[in-house]
């Protein structure tokens, strides 16, 4: 009989062996907005952020808050219930309808979290004996999805069509879903979704898309991937989260009706959760008018990638090919990728380290990430540091 493991003992070797690493992860205290001038509850003085998901530089933007107020004012602070109680409000209503126009869809359903989304999703559409094809990169969410489904499980290599048309082929599921981001969290590449539409099309599979990093930045005024590759199909499910470039909170997918049907019935994460607060529903409607209208945001922040691009002269780490705001520098060593963004840290510059399990070993990063809201002395300085670190360690 194997001797019994002191849970307490357990935990402690663990996190030291985390230390050992570089791995174990730590929160720091932000105490102001969220904006490119962070402020931190551990040093005094600010930092210029390069680490939030807001695209657009919405997430303060003044209009939203009043918009909260308003919605505070009429809707209070909670929903009180599910949506499938008492908990689905004439603002949640009036988001999915306006969230499905904006992308071109049936229907939309209101989700708390991509999170939710994501594990409600595939459950709802696959299970035992079907088969999900999942992008090997793909976000934590979706790899969460298809293994709560209990759908067979198959990975492709990253953006390896070759290597899904196989997989599709010899597949005998009655059901079969492809899922894959459209942006990728952190390499910052786009999947090559006509392509997997095709794909999908030849094989009656479904192609569920998380437009996470894209909604908002992408396509004309914003409306996200499928919009930038001009797609449109039955067989296309689409998720977006609200939380990153429109600067809010929560998520949506849109979709054939039947199927937004299908999953108010059938996704565990919707019907068993209480409705996120009413006043984010009307904050979000204002938020996606920013953003059909943000035109201006956008060419700042396409003017601000390629700034950064063409100011990086790096020789040993390398900045992977990408034209989204998401700007990875693969440095490759946990501990010297912790000891440049240290470096960067005392230099009042916050981009944080990316270690496996998020990324593969050997390849921790940088994960830059531009907002409409930097400007362009901001990412000089940026440029500039990591030029002289990078030649300093060499």
């Amino acid at each position: 009989m194997a001797e019994a493991i002191d849970p307490l003992d357990e935990i402690s070797a663990g996190l030291a062996e985390l230390d050992a690493a570089g791995l174990r992860r730590r929160r720091r205290v932000v105490t102001g907005p969220c904006a490119p001038d962070a402020q931190l509850a551990d040093r005094p003085e600010s930092l210029v952020a390069f680490c939030s998901n807001d695209y657009l530089g919405l997430a303060a933007e003044p209009a939203l808050a009043e918009a909260v107020a308003r919605g505070a004012r009429r809707w209070g602070v909670g929903s009180g219930a599910s949506h499938l109680v008492s908990g689905h409000y004439a603002s949640h209503e009036a988001l999915e309808v306006r969230l499905a126009d904006f992308v071109g869809m049936d229907d939309a359903l209101y989700f708390s979290t991509g999170y939710m989304a994501n594990i409600g999703v595939m459950p709802a559409l696959v299970g035992r004996g079907d088969a999900i094809f999942a992008d090997k990169v793909n976000h934590a969410s979706l790899v969460d999805g298809a293994l709560l489904s209990r759908a067979n499980f198959v990975r492709y290599p990253h953006c390896d069509l070759a290597a899904l048309e196989a997989r599709l082929a010899t597949s005998r599921a009655p059901r079969k879903l492809i899922v894959t981001d459209s942006v990728f969290s952190m390499d910052g590449d786009l999947a090559p979704l006509p392509e997997l539409l095709a794909l999908a099309e030849a094989h009656r599979a479904w192609l569920l898309v998380d437009d996470a990093h894209g909604f908002g930045v992408l396509g004309p005024q914003g409306r996200g991937s499928l919009a930038h590759f001009g797609l449109a199909s039955p067989r296309l499910i689409y998720m977006g989260t609200l939380g990153k470039a429109a600067g809010v909170s929560g998520a949506f997918v849109a979709g054939r009706r039947d199927v937004i049907e299908w999953l108010v019935s059938k996704s565990r994460s919707y019907i068993f959760t209480t409705g996120a607060p009413p006043l984010l529903a009307d904050t979000l409607l204002t938020a996606i008018d920013l953003i059909e209208h943000g035109d201006a945001r956008r060419a700042h922040l396409a003017a601000l990638i390629a700034r950064l691009k063409t100011g990086l002269r790096l020789s040993r780490w390398q900045l992977l090919p990408s034209d989204t705001p998401i700007q990875p520098v693969v440095i490759g060593d946990n501990h010297e990728t912790l000891a440049v963004s240290r470096a960067l840290d005392a230099e009042g510059l916050w981009v944080p380290a990316i270690r496996p399990p998020t990324v593969p070993k050997g390849a921790a990063r940088l994960r830059i990430t531009l907002s409409a809201a930097h400007s362009f002395a901001q990412v000089d300085r940026l440029v500039e540091a990591l030029n002289r670190l990078e030649a300093r360690q060499t």
